[in-house]
């Protein structure tokens, strides 16, 4: 009988370092060795995203998640089921989005801000990796972001993060903080927890 998927929830603030982190995660092993889900393309239609008192669309709030989806292919990975999703392209109409395929290799990764906060997901999770950095370096890293990777101006990306991003992630990701099995800071650099962590999945590939 094979062995169950082993299944790591990564969450953390906005530009923490989640991307960063993930990629040398899957550098270090093969696609028949790990499986990537991510919370990003389970975002619900732009109908369904709430708007703030400004008129500004808010997407770092759980309910923009369609979570019971996210948790529904979780359980069907782990169950050794082959899953089929469509590519959430951020409302973009001129983008055709791929069809992802998501298989049920030894090492399944979850990420996203609110895998901790869901219980249907977080229930499914094997070991809980979090991310963390000072606020002041968070919104830095942000603001190059978002500027040069989605054109967005200085000025809304800094009420983004006053409005949407800094309250989020007070009530929604931080006080889950306190579940995580591993915790890696990335003021600086995160390659010692890394290190650990990746030692760790290594003996679950090998089992």
């Amino acid at each position: 009988m094979a062995t169950k998927p082993f299944i790591v929830g990564i969450t953390g603030g906005s530009a923490s370092g989640k991307t960063s982190v993930l990629k040398d995660i899957l550098n270090a092993f093969t696609e028949d060795q790990i499986c990537l889900i991510s919370q990003d393309n389970y975002y619900r239609t732009l109908d369904f995203i709430p708007v703030d008192q400004n008129g500004v669309y808010n997407f770092d709030l759980p309910v923009t998640i369609n979570h019971e989806l996210f948790a529904e292919h979780l359980s069907l990975l782990h169950a050794g089921q082959t899953i089929e999703a469509k590519e959430y392209t951020f409302n973009n109409p001129n983008v055709i989005p791929r069809m992802l395929i998501y298989r049920p290799t030894p090492i399944i990764i979850v990420e996203g801000l609110f895998v901790f906060h869901f219980p249907d997901v977080a229930t499914q999770l094997d070991l809980k990796v979090y991310i963390t950095a000072k606020n002041s370096i968070k919104l830095d890293r942000r603001l190059s972001r978002d500027q040069a990777e989605r054109g967005l101006t200085e000025e809304l990306i800094n009420y983004q993060w006053k409005h949407h991003v800094r309250p989020a992630y007070r009530e929604f990701v931080k006080p889950h903080k306190d579940q995580a099995d591993i915790v890696i800071p990335n003021n600086l650099h995160y390659q010692k927890g890394l290190e650990v962590l990746l030692a760790f999945l290594r003996t679950k590939v090998n089992s």
